[in-house]
């Protein structure tokens, strides 16, 4: 595998994409965990497909769009609906809960006509739904690596306001906290992170990237900052032994990340148990 690293451009862009998305998908999972927002990664990434749908759409319509990259429609459908989520929360003051499943629901029907009106799936379309190794382009990476950087500057900045507001919401804006504007742009972030998981883990289940590790870790993490470097720790496993397994017996990359991430859940709670006798 090391060997098939140093000498393949494609699996170098696969582990290093990799290695930025099993960092930035748990760290920011722990907002959204905490928050209790996680369905919310279902939802972006429905409306994610929608854009890759329509990219493909686009490419397959017009000769001058074959160069398109889908990633960037994704991204800005993903944007697009994390927007909308935040527009009808404000609609929904007493229901927020409801923003989700609506646009989730939006997410999935817009991408069932696309892609119908594409003529069904082909194998661009399946490697963005379950994810693949050889899909990801060095112009894909250095998408990548410029939404990371900016994702990571920025939790860096606004750490504070994040955890006060995930926490004690009402506290924070009664400290002075433009809770509105942190929302946008932590739900901004989420959507751009989910779109850019969608190479490697697939759109079907990036959600799950989100979720899992950070739900290990609440077994062991001691504390907010504890819990950050567990998810983080369990996410990076999952992702980087998922893509070595998925590349020696040549499974789907997203799948088998996403099952060792439950298999890691699975002993964490063992483990937890067994602690407690």
């Amino acid at each position: 595998m090391l060997s098939g690293i140093l000498q393949y451009e494609f699996l170098q862009n696969a582990f290093i994409t990799g290695i930025i998305i099993g960092v930035l998908a748990p760290l920011l999972g722990v907002f959204v965990v905490v928050r209790r927002m996680s369905m919310i990664a279902d939802a972006l990434s429905h409306v994610a497909l929608a854009g890759i749908a329509f990219s493909l759409l686009l490419q397959k319509s017009f000769v001058s769009l074959a160069g398109l990259n889908p990633l960037y429609m994704g991204m800005a459908f993903s944007v697009a609906g994390s927007l909308f989520i935040e527009k009808l929360r404000g609609i929904y003051k007493h229901y927020q809960e409801l923003a989700i499943p609506i646009i989730l629901s939006g997410g999935i029907g817009l991408s069932v006509i696309l892609i119908s009106i594409a003529d069904g799936f082909n194998a661009d379309l399946y490697s963005y739904l379950f994810g693949s190794v050889s899909a990801v382009s060095r112009n894909d990476l250095f998408l990548i690596v410029g939404v990371g950087a900016a994702v990571v500057l920025t939790l860096i900045a606004l750490y504070k306001e994040l955890f006060l507001l995930s926490f004690d919401e009402e506290h924070a804006k009664a400290s002075g906290i433009p809770s509105k504007a942190i929302h946008f742009i932590f739900i901004v972030m989420v959507a751009l992170v989910i779109a850019a998981s969608m190479r490697i883990v697939g759109i079907l289940l990036v959600s799950s990237l989100m979720t899992l590790p950070v739900a290990a870790s609440l077994r062991f993490a001691r504390g907010f900052k504890q819990m950050m470097a567990f998810s983080v720790l369990f996410g990076e496993l999952s992702v980087i032994g998922g893509l070595i397994l998925s590349y020696q017996l040549d499974l789907a990359p997203g799948g088998t990340i996403v099952m060792l991430a439950v298999l890691i859940l699975v002993i964490s709670i063992l483990i937890d148990k067994w602690k407690s006798r």
